[in-house]
């Protein structure tokens, strides 16, 4: 039984005079525990006192809750493919959801998280960089000179991603990411 129909039940018991301790009793030999609760039965049997017709609930204030679409998950991870270092506050006031339901839908929609692209040290200096060249040349060098004896030998141990920026900062330099990657 809905809560709807327990509402017609405990209207039609007020309008034959019942006292709402009588009619949670009904109640429990009826329905036994799946009956609804005394102050539930109390607050209802009080309304209908007073004149209420409507068994449906009052309407209330404040969002309903449509920020979980399918059209605004959509949105969202087409936001995060498009950029990843995107902030949860940049893609709030894009689509005009709140933080909470944004990082619902990134975490638990989604399946994604945030990751630190960057690595220790966090900036090379313009040494370091030069190093870098100069090695990589040498390298690609040894490499073109000796193409068929390095075929299978040619082995370099650098992972480093190069970004199309630098980050200033670790926070900064966090992206999305799905989780199994």
């Amino acid at each position: 039984m809905d809560k709807i129909e327990y509402r017609v039940v405990i209207k039609f018991f007020v309008k034959e005079g019942l006292m709402p301790n009588e009619i949670h009793s009904k109640f429990i030999k009826v329905y036994g525990d799946s009956s609804p609760s005394f102050s539930t039965i109390k607050k209802w049997a009080a309304e209908f006192k007073c004149g209420r017709t409507s068994l449906e609930d009052n309407p209330r204030e404040g969002r309903p809750k449509s920020a979980t679409t399918p059209e605004i998950i959509g949105q969202v991870h087409d936001m995060v493919l498009d950029d990843w270092w995107m902030k949860v506050h940049e893609i709030d006031e894009t689509i005009g959801i709140s933080k909470e339901r944004v990082g619902y839908i990134l975490h638990e929609e989604l399946d994604m998280k945030k990751f630190c692209a960057r690595w220790v040290p966090h900036l090379l200096t313009a040494d370091q960089k030069f190093t870098h060249m100069k090695i990589t040349e040498q390298c690609l060098e040894c490499f073109n000179k000796n193409k068929t004896d390095f075929v299978h030998q040619f082995i370099t141990m650098d992972e480093t991603w190069i970004h199309h920026c630098t980050p200033e900062s670790k926070q900064q330099s966090k992206q999305w990411t799905e989780a199994g990657c």
